[in-house]
């Protein structure tokens, strides 16, 4: 059956995970796109009490966005297909992928471990990935994974899980969180402006139903 010819193409949201800034990175996309996305953003202003009443209305930084979603991950279409590994595994491999993005390499922990077994006075933490979040071409976010939950739904007789929800909280990250030439730095940058581009839009038509002062 071929898809109706006027049906507009759906673009996948996904988290693109680089381990290496200037490696290859890791597209993991959304089996499904969620459903809902909630965003809460919290202003940077100066800190009350600090003095003159002129730093009542100065902003210290870009606001503090956090993002919520809930992705669905699903071995029914994969086993539909007859793919040996859903028909193993069921879905631990997807599950892993996006767990290890909250994990340091095994690699980092162990030469860490042979540091301080050698008397290294000061070991440093090993150093999570670079983390975008994806959704759509006006949404392209430098984030930090600040909460993870899973919900196993559904398993198969070797109770491999097969139907999960995944709850995923973040945290952008923006040009106050990052120095100056980081790509994340950037990349927020380019977000802001696109935003006051939008914003002139929106009063050059106003056919959104917000009203200027």
């Amino acid at each position: 059956m071929t898809n109706f010819p006027g049906s507009p193409q759906l673009l996948k949201g996904a988290l693109v995970a680089y381990r290496n800034l200037n490696g290859s990175p890791q597209v993991i996309a959304f089996q499904y796109n969620p459903d809902t996305l909630s965003r809460s953003l919290e202003a940077q202003t100066a800190a009350e009490g600090d003095g003159a009443q002129s730093e009542a209305l100065r902003l210290t930084g870009a606001p503090i966005e956090t993002i919520k979603v809930e992705a669905v991950i699903d071995a029914t279409d994969y086993l539909d297909e007859g793919d040996s590994t859903a028909q193993e595994l069921g879905i631990h491999p997807q599950l892993a992928l996006l767990e290890l993005l909250i994990y340091p390499t095994s690699t980092s922990v162990i030469t860490n471990a042979a540091l301080m077994a050698l008397g290294t006075i000061e070991v440093t933490p090993p150093q999570g990935p670079f983390i975008l979040f994806v959704w759509g071409a006006k949404r392209v976010l430098p984030v930090r994974l600040t909460e993870f939950s899973i919900t196993e739904e559904l398993h198969d007789p070797q109770l491999n899980p097969v139907r999960a929800k995944v709850s995923l909280g973040m945290r952008v990250l923006s040009y106050s969180d990052l120095p100056l030439g980081h790509r994340g730095f950037d990349l927020f940058l380019n977000h802001q402006t696109t935003k006051e581009t939008l914003a002139r839009m929106a009063s050059a038509g106003g056919s959104t139903g917000v009203d200027s002062f």
